[in-house]
């Protein structure tokens, strides 16, 4: 049994979808995938989606990303019926979105959001990051109530105990993932990147892999203890920072 890991497939674009579609039916029938979020926003191309990674793996397992809690095609609607909507169509695909065992491996999935705990957006993000165009909240959510709502579904899965612990989550757990050669420019990004909270939740579960997404950025480095990786696919021209493939993070 191996466990793959992708993030940010954007099926979306064409040229990511063609690639799903691509997978061969054969080589992960006893393989475990860990898919950390950014799938699409459409309900039909998600269920798709899992439809077909559930055909090539023996199981998957799945948290949602910013992008699928986008509302721009279901007017009315709010991001967390949105999400909520989300897991009745992973539930109907056989895709789970909670703890999964097997034998001394534990796969844990993390939800989480931004809160600015890696810093303030300028007035610039502010007006042209997406997600506050797309995403629809009630009145009273700020981006900190936001990352509480669902930093605090993640409580029952932190007494998680085995021989080896994979916790995922779609955002960043820490900011020092990101690599020093990040220009100026795309610093700005940083607070809206995700919360510390989420760091604090991975060392209560004392994971000794956590795998995240959200950044597009492909990653694998060592922090107190715990191994992140980042493997996004990315969107079809992001060829040098992703590496449009899987990764295998664990054999056993």
């Amino acid at each position: 049994m191996r466990v793959f890991a992708i993030s940010d497939i954007h099926i979306d674009f064409k040229e990511n979808r063609r690639w799903v579609h691509n997978l061969s039916q054969n080589d992960y029938k006893d393989d475990i995938l860990i898919l950390a979020g950014d799938v699409t926003d459409i309900a039909l191309l998600l269920a798709e989606a899992f439809q077909e990674l559930k055909n090539r793996f023996s199981e998957v397992l799945y948290v949602n990303g910013n992008h699928d809690l986008w509302v721009r095609r279901r007017n009315g609607k709010s991001s967390l019926e949105k999400f909520h909507l989300l897991k009745t169509i992973a539930r109907d695909c056989g895709i789970c979105m909670e703890p999964a065992h097997f034998g001394s491996l534990s796969v844990v999935p993390l939800f989480g959001w931004y809160d600015y705990s890696f810093g303030q957006p300028s007035d610039d993000i502010l007006r042209k990051w997406a997600d506050y165009s797309y995403c629809k909240w009630p009145d009273d959510f700020d981006e900190t109530r936001i990352t509480h709502h669902f930093i605090s579904m993640n409580e029952a899965f932190l007494a998680t105990r085995n021989r080896f612990v994979i916790s995922f989550s779609h955002f960043l757990p820490r900011i020092d993932l990101m690599p020093l050669y990040i220009p100026p420019k795309k610093r700005k990004l940083y607070p809206v990147l995700g919360t510390s909270m989420l760091e604090k939740q991975i060392r209560k579960l004392d994971s000794q892999v956590h795998i995240y997404g959200h950044s597009h950025v492909n990653r694998r480095v060592l922090k107190d203890n715990t191994l992140y990786i980042n493997n996004a696919f990315g969107y079809p021209r992001e060829t040098r920072i992703t590496a449009k493939k899987l990764y295998c993070v664990f054999e056993g």
